[in-house]
């Protein structure tokens, strides 16, 4: 199981900000979909948001506009800025790399995505 290792978390109040990282190991990173995906207490995993390996991007609706995922192919490291934070935003942030190296994502759900990390708390106070 690769390890990938999130970062950037912390507790801050509504309305600010946050910007997650994620270092991969090189095999779990290159050519692959990464994404984000959060858990809040009592609730399943969900999509946060997910990049090709070229940099095409894809949110849930809830982040639009207020989150950005990126990606440096150079570091093996992706990213997630968040702005506008809210209360509901509260949640363990996972990293995670496709199963497979396809290049393109296919889609933003769990099954696709075959490497993750430990997680990163986020809380957000109102």
């Amino acid at each position: 199981q690769a390890q990938l290792v999130e970062s950037g978390g912390g507790s801050v109040p509504a309305g600010g900000s946050l910007r997650l990282s994620c270092a991969a190991p090189g095999y779990a990173y290159r050519s692959r979909c990464m994404g984000w995906f959060r858990q809040a207490p009592g609730k399943e995993r969900e999509g946060v948001a997910i990049i090709d390996n070229d940099g095409s991007t894809s949110y849930a609706d809830s982040m639009k506009g207020r989150f950005t995922i990126s990606r440096d192919n150079a570091k093996n490291t992706l990213y997630l800025q968040m702005n506008s934070l809210m209360p509901e935003d509260t949640a363990m942030y996972y990293c995670a790399a496709d199963l497979l190296p396809r290049g393109r994502c296919v889609k933003m759900v769990t099954s696709f995505f075959g490497y993750w990390g430990q997680g990163t708390q986020v809380t957000v106070s109102s």
